[in-house]
């Protein structure tokens, strides 16, 4: 919301941030009630998990395959997709229907055959085994004794459902681009995510490793958390390595981030 007073919170291993930072971060908690989190990529670490998957289905089923280009060539699809669903080329496809279409070229571009339906089905549904990063659940569980807890995914509800059972995700509740039919960084997500949670815009912290996603939320009255995952690409990755604006607090993990926010 324009004029909306910032407060930044940089968290540092190296200092006592409930000392240093203590009137400030006070300031910011002081209408903060519930956290909404971006899931791939800032909750989970969507391509490792997917690597070791499809080389175990790989084994599994006798295919030899680069899995590390696999998966990079299917996550290419993602943000296209969606783009062509936001700008009207495409009717709304749920993120398991893009990633179903990207998935049936790449079989025949890689020279994967013989798969039956139930066993594509079964390797389209690798993303809702997404292992959490190692700080996640910790981080999750002391925030939870706080705060509201929710997704604000483009994932799909079964997906973010299966996900948070496979991965002892602790949310209070689901919201994604499926229940809106929108994906972000549409204003209806997030006006959405705050009408349902019947909160104020600054009420609700958007927390993301994506700067895009925080920029968004920002414009709509949002807090911000930025928690960079700099492997999230793998090692070559270039996008979202630092915070590009001032977001109101910038933490290395959700454990810090469950220090910057306890009171």
């Amino acid at each position: 919301m324009a004029g909306q007073p910032t407060f930044t919170v940089h968290i540092s291993l190296t200092v006592n941030p409930k000392s240093v930072y203590l009137d400030v971060a006070e300031r910011l908690l002081m209408s903060v009630k519930a956290l909404v989190f971006d899931v791939f990529g800032t909750v989970v670490d969507w391509r490792s998990s997917v690597i070791e998957q499809l080389q175990a289905f790989g084994r599994e089923q006798g295919i030899t395959v680069h899995w590390e280009a696999f998966v990079d060539d299917w996550k290419s699809c993602y943000r296209p997709g969606m783009d062509a669903v936001r700008e009207g080329r495409l009717p709304w496809t749920n993120v398991d229907g893009i990633y179903r279409k990207q998935l049936d070229i790449l079989l025949g571009a890689y020279g994967i055959t013989g798969l039956s339906e139930a066993e594509t089905i079964r390797f389209n549904r690798v993303w809702h085994r997404c292992k959490p990063w190692p700080d996640v659940v910790a981080g999750l569980t002391r925030l939870k004794a706080q705060y509201v807890l929710s997704t604000l995914s483009n994932g799909d509800v079964a997906c973010l459902v299966n996900m948070a059972r496979y991965g002892g995700l602790p949310w209070d509740c689901i919201l994604c681009a499926e229940i809106f039919r929108h994906y972000k960084p549409d204003p209806e997500v997030y006006h959405s995510a705050i009408e349902l949670l019947g909160c104020e815009p600054a009420e609700i912290m958007m927390v993301a490793a994506h700067n895009y996603d925080l920029r968004a939320a920002r414009a709509h009255g949002m807090r911000t958390a930025f928690v960079p995952r700099l492997l999230e690409y793998g090692p070559g990755q270039t996008s979202d390595l630092t915070p590009e604006e001032d977001w109101d607090v910038i933490v290395s993990d959700l454990r810090e981030l469950a220090t910057a926010m306890e009171t």
